[in-house]
């Protein structure tokens, strides 16, 4: 063919030669090839067909994704099987039939490998797959049946059940039960051949591929593949029918005669062992002909493996042992059995079965049964072995310790010992010593044991005992004659001598002084059940074996008869002859007369040695023996008599042993447990009359017994409806009703003693109570209702002393036991509450529990028992009484308590809690009550609710500290009559005012019944919820208007929020309703009415939504004239939403009243004008001549009323009203500047300016007014003027101003700008002087806000050139003037006190001198040492000071916070002023030094670096920037996300909401311009750090700070205007390179800068470009020089290149290197060589000599070796 890479020739069609000799292989043969290997053996290939040319027709029924899916099928890979047999099941269930039904000649092949794959998974998906093969395709399986069904039979025997479970899903969809024997008839010859090959034929190699498959999974396979073919051919066996059997046994019987199926019997895999039993139970069932033949093998191999033990294998072996001795009736002829069956199967039963006891014991009598006499000879020792082994068994480990094992060896020894008795019922002496053997030698040793034994005693052996003399006694003629007498007299010799026995064992254990109690009990047991074995449980007999065996003769009498030839055909079993039902009790005399016996003998040991256990044994005794023999023997047995002469002639036998004995023995003082007793009075008064009952308990009750016996026989008494019957008259008689009054007038008085008893018996005492009070099944009380109602006034009278006490610690026991006693009531008592002692317990309960632990004393655990009382009363109240809420009763009563608490107590927070959650409890439990919950919540929530006095007395008592905020926001206009200081400073109290509590009372209240009322979708009933609701809004809004101060007021309105009333409830009231409600209240009283009216339109956008229901609550604009506060203020609210007409008509009114001024006071003049003003701020048009009217009459005002104006007035004496008039006539001055400047004149501007100073001195003289709110909001409005005006004057445009009078703004700025300032710039630091403490309610921290916002337009030059008073600090260096030292020792400390709005304004200030400030440190020589190692030079010493304090103070914040962590710090705190202080002043430090000049930089760096301020900020920072520094409102991760590091920081004077990220955002912006302006130093200190911080910063900086920092660097490089000679400079933005050019000459020098990834901590990288004209030595020299440079100076990349660029300049005018450092210029201080050698000649830098010195301890030249001078 030539070679492989040769093209075949150029139109040949002609197939290779593969594939004509697959067509002529086709055409001869007729069929198509398979692989190599093909054959229809379990060990074929996978099977499919390949698509070879030729084989086109068939090949094409197969779709192309079964081919796909059944071509993975011969993958190697598990995975890849598994995932193509699931496709193939669900590519079978969706396709089409005729496209499954191809699949089918190649799936046969296929299904018998991976049906026995080695992954289970696999075969069961197989499974699967082949279910939905079958249902799609049906009848069309039938021609490959005989090729699958072996492979298929297999399947469903496969040892993973869900596999084996899915096949005979399969199977049983392939065919209905009636077609199965004829489907496994049709197949029967296949799947004998499969399943014969794989047990005789196969081998764990033969069956899989050594060479690929591990020798432990082909084992695994091979045993899984014997069991299941073993399993297969059972499973076969009992499917096809006797024919098809018959037809199979040719085959079976080749199988039977290999010898290598029966050694399988002993295979080492219990699996196939128990697979070879199983298959053995079939043969015999089936084919028992068949086995016949086979006897001499099968025998030996199923008889003498009865020793395996393993649990899989035990049972299908003892079945076939069955099977075997069943079917084959010479068995014992091949077997030796005496010495190869009997001793495994002793050894077996001694060992109890080896825990296999369930499986094995209930085979022992069936086997029993078929023993043939050649076998049990002698009988009497083989009985005597079989059963000493079966009790050794109960002895082994596996029995003592399982119940159920113990309960089945019993079940089954029991069931043997009867057969055996049942089989051996002659006179013959033989027989009569088998019977006296198996009573006397096995049962009563057993019966012994049992006894003794706690988990026999409980086990079945009693009650079968019992069957077993039942049966007995039936048989010996007590019940019926129907049997023969000569077995009548065997039987009744048996029973006699079986009681004899059994009474002479049981004395045996009474009879003695030191008898063990847990064998008294069990004689106690064993005589219980003797007596009801109807109560015996039958739980522990254990369902028997079906397997059914016949007994040795054919008798009909009493034993069973073999009626067929097989052992299913038997007619009656072993265990029905044997477990014949015990109807009745035991009928012989010999009973009674043993239990007197025991009985008498009891009362001897307790009368002589006053032996407690035998009178427990003799109560229960008594239990089921209270006959009147039983007493009467007792009583002949001891002849004492009662006490009581009235009882002498008492005949009845049980009440004189009550009298004589039982009654004694209560009255011993000493006896501890009186229970038994107590029965044992129960049991004498079962023979006893009514009236004889009644007598001996009222005798028992007054004999001054124990209280804990009375509450025991009360108790037993209760216990059932016989015993409650009988003892009724007692109970509700005189005699025990007056003893329990007595009794809890006792406990009262001892529990409210100095030494409360909490002893047993007051335990007792109060469970007694507890009980009487409680109610039975029939709803009636236990005791006499008269007594009960005593009962209860006394618990009442009692639990109302403990209010009164101020400790109620010694009450706690006595309250717990009245709560336990009153819940008791109150939950079982129908209508308990119709009694008044009742409803008062119950007020005195609910009163506990509305009060807080601090008052009350009481524990959690006891108040939760006191609600729970409380709840189980109302809930009873509610259910039962009627639902009114009538005066006196509990509801009306509560009711008006809770309003009087919350009225005159103060309540704190905690208590507050306490009441409203109680008042809840008490509204929830009438809510979930009933029907009647509506009415009663109206009438309660009428009770709850205050009258209107009372509404306005507690409104009118809130503090008046709110209107501060209002006022100074603008949002409302007011006056306070006189103010005081102490009026705006809160006294710190927890005490809420009442106003606020009622609210959240009446809020919950209302909330919790609406919950109720919601579900029943109907409207609210309760009474003026609409005013309730509105007084609710007024607490929030009073709430909102104080903030956080004080405290109590954020603590309460937590509370509301948690209890979800932070809405004011407002839903639950129309709109239309709470508005005018609002609107009536805000006309009326105005003040905080407006503002929660104003909150209300606002927070449901009812401007939007409700115009027209606004516009109707005031009519038209002329109601709301003329002008008062309250009007004024609802003005103020509604103005925004009014329509443009009313604002036109509200000003043309304020208007009129303005013009007639003269008629009118200060109050009525001010009013106008901020009615004015309200509709002006609301855009409304108004004409120019009204502004200019207003002004003038302002400016007539100027003339006439000069006193308005208080101009150089005391501030503090002027009254709110005319303080208001001038704030006012600021706002109408600023907006004529905002808006209307150029309509104004000479003298109006005149009039403006001059009186915005004079009330700015005015201001400035009036500092210590402050406190007051109104001063405040004057000073606020005058800095507001001052601000629009330096807007106008600076922003206008030149049209605008061109307008303005000539000279104005000159005269602005020349003289009002240097008279503002000099007046403005003091005003914070005389603010700081005055208040000095900022947290004090009084400080003017809005003022200084105020006046901050005018100083950030404070020009330099005022700064610069300030009229400040001087301060100076000793020992100060500075060069600074006198004037920017005062200002820096002014301003400089106020960075520190903590008033965010001042520390703002002072570095905004300082900010604008630091520019100025490095040019008066000159070149820095005057201040620092050159000969020094490294020069240095401090910045400004007051910034420095700061600094150093701040450190200090930040150490002691942060210090607990590791490097990387995120601190987080309260807004506005302590811990934040200092912060912000020391971030502020770090941020002007570093703006001075990016103004300084390179080589002050260098100076001002070195002291930093000796102080190690940078580094102790660079550890600061990394504790406060956050984590993940996200700008907030961009939390979602893009690649344009932004940080704070993307985001300029602003920092505005006034607080907004980034006042919560202002810390995060400023420290990170400090940290950029640190790595900006101090790289070198920054560098220095991450490699100094250890590793885990190190990584930190670096994965930090990586991410967030370098990206941004090296596209500014490549950015200014690109944008920069330097110009440099002969060098120019390019930047590649997207490789982070700058490349720069330097060319003289003929030299030319090419450089280019690598930023590093983690710019600026790792280096910058210099790589060599291009270079012409430059030696190697000066162009590595050169280049280290600028590597050194852009390393060490603090500093941009130009700047490095400037100062590379001197360097190599000087080099080429010929000023040499330094010799120390190789270059012109020094690399930190930029200075050049000075210092000359006398000797050499040679000039070194003197920083370099100085570090040559130092380190070499020498002072000679470092060329010439000479002295250095």
């Amino acid at each position: 063919m030539g070679g492989k890479n040769k093209q075949r020739t150029k139109g040949n069609v002609r197939p290779s030669s593969s594939g004509r000799a697959a067509e002529v292989l086709t055409r001869e043969g007729g069929v198509i090839p398979g692989f190599v290997g093909f054959d229809t053996t379990v060990t074929s290939e996978l099977s499919y067909v390949p698509a070879v040319h030729g084989a086109e027709d068939i090949d094409n029924l197969v779709e192309a994704d079964f081919r796909l899916v059944l071509r993975k099928l011969s993958k190697r890979d598990v995975v890849t099987r598994l995932k193509a047999v699931q496709d193939f099941g669900s590519m079978c269930q969706e396709r089409d039939a005729e496209d499954v039904k191809g699949v089918l000649p190649y799936w046969p092949r296929i299904y018998c490998k991976i049906s026995v794959d080695h992954d289970r998974r696999i075969r069961e998906a197989t499974q699967l797959a082949f279910e939905q093969l079958v249902l799609k395709v049906r009848r069309s399986l039938a021609p490959f049946l005989k090729s699958l069904m072996g492979h298929w039979i297999l399947s469903q025997c496969d040892t993973y059940t869900p596999a084996a479970s899915a096949a005979g899903r399969a199977f049983q969809a392939a065919f209905s039960p009636i077609k199965q024997p004829e489907a496994l008839s049709f197949c029967k010859d296949e799947i004998l051949n499969v399943l014969q090959d794989i047990l005789l034929k196969e081998t764990a190699d033969t069956l899989s591929d050594p060479q690929s498959v591990t020798e432990e999974e082909r084992e695994a396979k091979y045993v899984r593949m014997l069991t299941s073919s073993m399993l297969g051919v059972k499973k076969l066996l009992s499917l096809l029918l006797e024919t098809d059997r018959v037809a199979l046994e040719p085959g079976l019987d080749h199988l039977l005669k290999s010898g290598k199926f029966w050694k399988y019997s002993k295979h080492k895999a219990p699996q196939v062992r128990g697979a070879f039993f199983e298959l053995v139970c079939a043969l015999c069932e089936f084919c028992p002909a068949l086995v016949q033949t086979e006897a001499a093998r099968l025998c030996p191999a199923v008889l003498l493996s009865i020793d395996d033990t393993d649990p899989i294998v035990l049972p299908p072996a003892w079945e076939a042992v069955l099977h075997v001795v069943s079917t084959i009736p010479d068995c014992w002829t091949h077997v030796n059995a005496k010495k190869g069956f009997l001793p495994k199967l002793w050894v077996l039963l001694k060992e109890g079965g080896n825990g296999m006891a369930k499986a094995l014991h209930p085979n022992l009598m069936p086997l029993l049964s078929k023993l043939p006499k050649e076998v049990t000879d002698p009988s009497l020792d083989f009985y005597t072995t079989f059963f000493t082994a079966f009790r050794h068994g109960l002895s082994s480990e596996r029995a003592e310790t399982s119940p159920s094992e113990s309960a089945v060896i019993v079940t089954s020894f029991v069931e043997c010992l009867r057969f055996c008795i049942l089989q051996n019922v002659d006179d013959e002496p033989s027989q009569a010593k088998i019977r006296t053997m198996l009573v006397s030698q096995q049962l009563l040793p057993l019966l012994d044991k049992a006894i003794r034994t706690p988990s026999l005693q409980n086990g079945p052996l009693f009650l079968l005992l019992t069957e077993m003399l039942i049966s007995w006694e039936r048989r010996a003629g007590l019940y019926s004659d129907g049997y023969e007498e000569s077995k009548k007299v065997v039987f009744q010799r048996l029973v006699s001598d079986f009681w004899e026995d059994i009474c002479h064992l049981c004395v045996c254990f009474v009879d003695n002084e030191e008898a063990d109690p847990q064998a008294l009990e069990g004689v106690a047991i064993l005589l219980q059940v003797m007596r009801y074995p109807e109560r015996g449980s039958r739980k522990h007999l254990q369902k028997k074996k079906s397997v059914r065996v016949c007994l040795s003769k054919a008798e009909e009498d009493e034993k069973a008869a073999v009626q067929g030839d097989g052992a299913e055909k038997l007619a009656q079993t072993a265990s029905e002859l044997v477990n014949e039902k015990a109807i009745g009790s035991l009928q012989t005399e010999h009973f009674e007369d043993a239990v007197c016996q025991l009985a008498q003998l009891c009362l001897v040991h307790v009368n002589e040695k006053n032996s407690e256990k035998h009178l427990v044994f003799l109560s229960l005794l008594l239990q089921s023996f209270h006959t009147p023999r039983i007493f009467s023997a007792l009583v002949e047995f001891d002849d004492g008599t009662p006490e009581d002469n009235k009882w002498r002639g008492e005949k009845n036998p049980a009440v004189q042993f009550l009298l004589k004995r039982v009654v004694v023995w209560l009255s011993e003082v000493a006896r501890s447990d009186t229970e038994h007793l107590v029965e044992m009075v129960f049991s004498s008064l079962c023979c006893c009359n009514q009236e004889e009952t009644t007598q001996i308990l009222n005798h028992i009750t007054t004999m001054g017994l124990q209280w804990g016996i009375i509450l025991q026989i009360i108790q037993r008494a209760c216990k059932d409806a016989e015993a409650h019957a009988r003892c009724s008259d007692w109970l509700k008689g005189s005699v025990l009703g007056e003893q329990l009054l007595g009794l809890t007038e006792e406990l009262c008085k001892v529990g409210s003693s100095a030494h409360a008893s909490t002893s047993t018996t007051s335990s007792h005492s109060w469970t007694l109570i507890s009980l009487v009070l409680s109610q039975n099944h029939n709803h009636e009380s236990w005791i006499g209702e008269v007594y009960m109602e005593k009962i209860l006034e006394k618990l009442h009278t009692t639990l109302s002393e403990t209010k009164s006490l101020s400790d109620a610690g010694n009450m706690e026991p006595l309250i717990a036991f009245i709560c336990d006693v009153a819940s008791s009531f109150f939950s079982s008592v129908r209508d308990c509450l119709l009694l008044l002692s009742a409803e008062e317990l119950l007020l005195t309960v609910f009163q506990l529990t509305a009060q807080d632990q601090r008052h009350t004393h009481l524990s959690k655990s006891l108040l939760d028992k006191l609600k729970k009382v409380c709840v189980a009363g109302v809930q009873s109240l509610v259910q039962h009484g009627e639902c009114e809420v009538t005066e006196g009763g509990f509801l009306h009563s509560a009711a008006v308590w809770v309003l009087n608490q919350a009225l005159t107590s103060f309540q704190d927070i905690k208590s507050l809690q306490v009441l409203v959650v109680a008042v809840q409890s008490l509204v929830e439990t009438i809510v979930s009550a009933g029907n009647q919950a509506s009415l009663i919540l109206n009438r309660l929530f009428s009770l709850l609710t205050p009258s209107q006095p009372d509404w306005t007395r507690i409104r009118q008592a809130l503090p008046p500290q709110w209107i501060k905020i209002p006022l100074l926001a603008s949002r409302h206009r007011g006056v306070y009559e006189t103010p005081s200081q102490d009026t705006w400073r809160f006294r710190e109290s927890n005490r809420l005012p009442a106003h606020l509590c009622v609210c959240a009372l009446l809020g919950r209240v209302a909330q919790t019944a609406s919950c109720d009322q919601r579900e029943e979708q109907g409207p609210s009933p309760l009474p003026n919820l609409p005013n309730t609701v509105s007084e609710l809004l007024y607490a929030l809004q009073w709430c909102k208007e104080l903030k956080n101060s004080p405290s109590v007021v954020p603590a309460y309105h937590n509370l509301l929020a948690e209890w979800e009333l932070s809405d004011g409830l407002q839903s639950l009231v129309p709109m239309s309703s709470l508005l005018e409600t609002l609107y009536s209240r805000s006309v009326m009283d105005g003040g905080l009415w407006s503002l929660t009216l104003e909150t209300y339109i606002n927070t449901n956008s009812l401007a939007v939504t409700q115009g027209a229901a606004l516009r109707k609550l005031y009519g038209t604009s002329d109601s709301l004239f003329p002008v008062s506060q309250s009007k004024l203020n609802t003005v103020q609210v509604l103005c925004p939403v009014m329509t443009k007409e009313d604002r036109e008509t509200l000003i043309a009114l304020a208007t009129a009243g303005l013009i007639n001024w003269q008629k009118h006071d200060v109050t009525d003049v001010s009013g106008c004008l901020a009615v004015l003003l309200c509709c002006l701020s609301a855009n409304t048009q108004v004409e120019a001549e009204v502004v200019h009217a207003v002004l003038a009459m302002m400016m007539e005002w100027r003339n006439n009323r000069e006193d308005w104006f208080l101009f150089s007035c005391n501030l503090a004496e002027a009254p709110c009203e005319q303080l208001n008039l001038n704030v006012e006539m600021m706002r109408f001055l600023s907006w004529l500047v905002t808006h209307c400047p150029s309509g104004l004149g000479g003298l109006q501007w005149d009039f403006l300016l001059c009186s915005m100073l004079a009330w700015l001195e005015t201001a400035s003289e009036n500092v210590s007014s402050l406190w007051n709110p109104w001063v405040q909001l004057f000073v606020c409005q005058n800095s507001a003027l001052i601000v629009n005006l330096n807007q106008f004057f600076t922003s206008s445009s030149p049209e605008v101003l061109e307008k303005l009078p000539p000279e104005l703004a000159s005269e602005w700025k020349d003289f009002f700008v240097e008279g503002i300032y000099n007046l403005l710039l003091p005003l914070p630091v005389k603010i700081t002087e005055t208040f000095v403490e900022p947290d004090d309610p009084a400080f003017p921290l809005s003022v200084l806000q105020s006046v901050g916002l005018a100083l950030t337009h404070v020009p330099v030059q005022q700064l610069t050139q300030n009229s400040l008073q001087p301060r100076f600090i000793a020992d100060q260096k500075t060069n600074l003037p006198e004037p920017l030292q005062t200002l820096l020792n002014t301003l400089c400390p106020l960075l520190l006190f903590k008033a965010r709005p001042l520390q703002i304004i002072v570095h905004h200030m300082l900010e604008k001198v630091m520019p100025q400030l490095p040019e008066c440190d000159g070149d820095g020589d005057s201040r620092c040492d050159d000969d020094k190692d490294e020069p240095c030079l401090s910045p400004p010493a007051s910034l420095m000071a700061i600094l150093s304090t701040c450190e200090e103070l930040c150490e002691n914040i942060l210090g607990g916070v590791q490097v990387g962590e995120f601190a987080v710090v309260q807004p506005l705190s302590v811990e934040y002023s200092c912060i912000l202080g020391y971030l502020l002043a770090w941020k002007l430090l570093l703006t001075f030094f990016k103004s300084s000049p390179s080589h002050l930089r260098a100076h001002y760096a070195q002291y930093l670096k000796r102080s190690c301020s940078l580094n102790k900020l660079l550890l600061h920072l990394f504790k406060m920037m956050p984590e993940n520094p996200v700008y907030p409102g961009h939390e979602s991760e893009t690649k344009e996300t932004k940080t704070f590091f993307t985001e300029t920081l602003i920092l505005t004077v006034d607080e907004n909401e980034s006042v919560r990220w202002e810390l995060p955002h400023l420290a990170c912006n400090v940290f950029y311009s640190t790595v900006q302006d101090l790289p070198a130093m920054v560098r220095l200190w991450w490699t100094s750090q250890e590793k885990r911080v190190s990584s930190a910063v670096e994965k930090f900086t990586s991410k967030y700070v370098s990206p941004v920092l090296s596209a500014q660097e490549i950015s200014s490089v690109h944008s920069s205007t330097q110009m440099f000679d002969s060098m120019t400079v390019k930047a590649r933005s997207a490789a982070r390179e700058v490349i720069a050019t330097y060319s003289v000459d003929d030299i030319y020098i090419e450089l280019v800068i690598q930023l590093a990834q983690n710019h600026p901590l790792g280096s910058i990288t210099v790589e060599s470009g291009r270079r012409v004209g430059v030696a190697v030595q000066q162009w590595r020299n050169w280049m280290l020089q600028l590597s050194t440079y852009l390393t060490h100076q603090n500093g941009s990349i130009m700047e490095g290149l400037a100062l590379w660029k001197n360097n190599v300049d000087k080099r080429f005018e010929g000023i040499e290197d330094c010799m120390i450092c190789f270059s012109v210029i020094h690399g930190s201080n930029y200075s050049l060589p000075k210092k000359a050698c006398r000797t050499c000649k040679k000039k070194f830098h003197s920083a370099c000599l100085y570090k040559w010195f130092t380190s070499s301890n020498k002072s000679t030249c470092p060329l010439c070796r000479e002295t250095f001078f």
